[in-house]
């Protein structure tokens, strides 16, 4: 029975993001764009990072692979990846799209500035199909929708960031402590 949940959880971790290059980050942005309050931060946003496939699984310790692009002045200016580990009670995997959004130019220059990191009390905003919630010392947030077009997401900067996904597929129970770390590589 392990084995076979390691299996699966191995096809999470690898076959997923491998799916990313058959979708376009411009494809990708363009659904946020179309999806609820992330579409504001297309018009004010110093640039943006969008991941178009990141597989994530786990069974007690998960991780999660993602590559993609990053936009400046609507300009594709390099690539990124994100890698994440997490410890704590999940099970399942999981297929999500990420962006981005760096409000102004230091944002983005720590974010391109070389390995990237968000700790555990960086939040996202969920888009479509699920839930997110977040808790850090200057409150707690959750939000929920239903479509990816018609979704009311709240949505706000966080040290220069916001971040929103949406849930492709797959099923994740979780309550683990995370963090993302990114990579950059410009053009």
């Amino acid at each position: 029975m392990f084995k076979r949940l390691m299996g699966i959880l191995a096809f999470v971790l690898l076959a997923l993001p491998l799916a990313a290059w058959a979708d376009s980050c411009t494809d990708t942005a363009n659904l946020f764009r179309k999806a609820g309050q992330s579409a504001n931060f297309f018009k004010t946003s110093y640039g943006y990072a969008v991941f178009p496939t990141i597989g994530k699984g786990g069974i007690g310790v998960g991780g999660a692979y993602g590559k993609g692009c990053v936009i400046a002045h609507g300009k594709r200016v390099g690539e990124t990846s994100m890698t994440q580990l997490s410890i704590g009670f999940q099970l399942g995997g999981q297929g999500y799209s990420e962006i981005i959004f760096f409000q102004d130019e230091r944002a983005y220059k720590e974010f391109t500035g070389g390995n990237f990191e968000f700790g555990a009390d960086a939040s996202a905003v969920a888009i479509t199909l699920a839930a997110g919630a977040s808790a850090k010392s200057t409150g707690a947030s959750a939000s929920a929708s239903a479509t990816k077009h018609e979704a009311t997401t709240a949505g706000a900067y966080y040290k220069g960031m916001a971040t929103f996904y949406i849930v492709k597929g797959g099923l994740m129970y979780e309550a683990a402590i995370a963090g993302q770390k990114f990579g950059y590589k410009p053009l």
